[in-house]
């Protein structure tokens, strides 16, 4: 039930194809395709923060790195998604849900959270204090206050870009379903010149989907364009090709729920500390059928260097022999599986592959499962920490981690 709940909690960031007559209005910043200013800023009602503090019946503070977006398809108010970690450096994300501008509703979609009878534990609701930086409310239904950690002048950090169009699928109908897509990215500002542009240009990579680096990209504004584009030419020429007869209930006016295309992407930050940044990409796409699909791909950035750490730049070649024992062991109590049961009483495999989708933090290493790939859709998406103490011998050489004295070459 938890991992059901979960996948509810990453679709409804999506909005899952609501039918609520959505206004046909070109995004909150979309900017012209010239090269943008030196200096950016965050797209109207966005922002990208930074807070710490202790939660309840814990000894040690969390850092929580939130980022929050319009709802501009939805109903009015303010969607927010993040991550938050303490000193292990195991990361748990926070999936927003509808608020208001002036509150925040995370919910925890981490299976290692403990879960109340009532469910209360899953929830995060604050308010930010006036004047003071910092955010007070509850979580699990016990008092905690966060405040604001500001970056230190002239050091990295990120801005908010949003984006956001409809289009109809047939435009001389006052009733026709629309494809609606949205764009939410970080860019960096502050920090070494050299540094951010080469973090920025794999950012773009990696929010465009590239398995690999190395491919030309354009800025960001003229990436969304292509990608706008190309989405409505596809739903135009899918609704064409599928146009159906009126549908049985009225609900949905002539066209069933079908014809209402939706592709989302978002960005944000799973961890920062030190030399070490490491950022989800969160897309969901829905084109028809029983539900939409939806996945996270992470991304780990050397800020030596502002380099992409891929897979193989992370571990050494022998690790892919002794990554599935630890795998095996560390999803066990994810989905409720004692020692020694065979995993395909849970899962969809007999035995966990190594997946490159894998990012890098402070404490160890995590590797994202998007849905269908060891578990079923109403599982969610399976997330394996596995610690550094149980990867050590694993890592190569020079990563950015604490203790680290040199760039990896790799």
């Amino acid at each position: 039930m938890k991992r059901l709940l979960c996948a509810f909690a990453l679709l409804g960031l999506a909005a899952c194809h609501s039918q609520s007559s959505p206004p046909a209005t070109t995004g909150a910043a979309d900017a012209p395709a010239a090269a943008r200013p030196a200096a950016v800023v965050s797209s109207p009602g966005t922002f990208y923060r930074v807070y710490r503090g202790l939660l309840p019946g814990q000894a040690d503070s969390i850092t929580l790195h939130l980022v929050a977006t319009p709802r501009i398809f939805d109903e009015a108010g303010t969607a927010h998604l993040g991550s938050y970690y303490g000193p292990d450096g195991h990361p748990y994300s926070l999936q927003g849900q509808p608020t208001t501008a002036d509150s925040v509703v995370l919910f925890d979609t981490s299976p290692e959270q403990a879960v109340s009878a009532a469910g209360t534990d899953l929830y995060w609701r604050l308010r930010p204090e006036p004047g003071r930086g910092t955010l007070a409310g509850t979580v699990g239904g016990r008092p905690v206050r966060l405040r604001q950690v500001l970056p230190a002048a002239g050091t990295l950090t990120f801005a908010v870009r949003y984006f956001a169009d409809s289009a109809a699928a047939f435009p001389k109908e006052a009733k026709s379903p629309k494809g609606r897509i949205s764009w939410q990215a970080l860019v960096p500002v502050g920090g070494r010149a050299e540094v951010r542009q080469t973090l920025e240009a794999d950012m773009l990579r990696d929010l465009r989907g590239d398995t690999l680096g190395g491919l030309p990209i354009s800025n960001l504004s003229t990436l969304y364009k292509q990608q706008r584009q190309q989405f409505f030419s596809d739903y135009r020429a899918d609704a064409t090709d599928l146009r159906p007869a009126p549908a049985d209930t009225a609900e949905y006016g002539s066209y069933g729920i079908g014809m209402s295309y939706e592709s989302q992407a978002a960005c944000y930050v799973l961890c920062q500390q030190g030399n070490l940044v490491s950022l989800a990409f969160f897309t969901y796409d829905f084109s028809g059928g029983a539900h939409g699909n939806y996945g996270t791909a992470a991304a780990s950035y050397d800020l030596r260097t502002g380099r992409r750490l891929r897979y193989a730049d992370i571990f050494r070649p022998a690790a892919e022999r002794q990554l599935p024992a630890l795998l095996a062991q560390a999803v066990r109590p994810l989905v409720g599986l004692p020692p020694g049961a065979p995993l395909d009483e849970q899962l969809l495999v007999k035995h966990i592959p190594v997946t490159h989708n894998v990012f890098l933090t402070p404490g160890g290493v995590e590797f994202i499962y998007q849905p269908y790939e060891i578990a079923s859709y109403a599982q969610g998406e399976i997330r394996i920490f596995l610690p550094l103490a149980a990867v050590q011998a694993l890592l190569r050489e020079g990563l950015p981690l604490a203790g680290s004295r040199t760039v990896a070459q790799r």
